[in-house]
């Protein structure tokens, strides 16, 4: 499993269920379950699963941002992207405990993870 290194306060919203959407500059082609990591914390908090990627860009794009707001929860002029995508996340499970994980080095949005992150970490298995 894949884990995405994401700013502590998007985290939560995340893992909450309150935030869908996680928006970014670009697309991404993974699907199905990621681990979600605070940032400098060396910690995976839960796991959702990734289940689309939306682009925000073109000549709906406004219209599009602003219409999902609940989904996001960004501000329009705070989206610096000149391309922005929404990765869509469902089914947020938050661990009892957040598990540690080793930080690869230059590591900045996606880290492999190992199975003990995952294995029981909050699934219950």
């Amino acid at each position: 499993m894949d884990g995405l290194v994401i700013k502590p306060r998007w985290a939560d919203m995340i893992l909450s269920g309150i935030k869908t959407w996680e928006i970014r500059g670009s697309k991404t082609h993974k699907r199905g379950t990621i681990g979600i990591i605070k940032s400098g914390s060396g910690l995976v908090y839960g796991m959702v699963e990734l289940v689309d990627c939306v682009p925000l860009h073109g000549p709906d794009d406004v219209d599009l941002i602003l219409g999902n707001q609940d989904k996001h929860h960004v501000a329009l002029g705070a989206i610096k992207y000149r391309k922005p995508w929404a990765w869509v996340m469902k089914n947020p499970i938050i661990y009892p405990e957040p598990v540690p994980y080793k930080h690869p080095q230059g590591a900045v949005i996606w880290v492999r993870l190992p199975k003990t992150v995952y294995q029981g970490g909050g699934k219950g298995e």
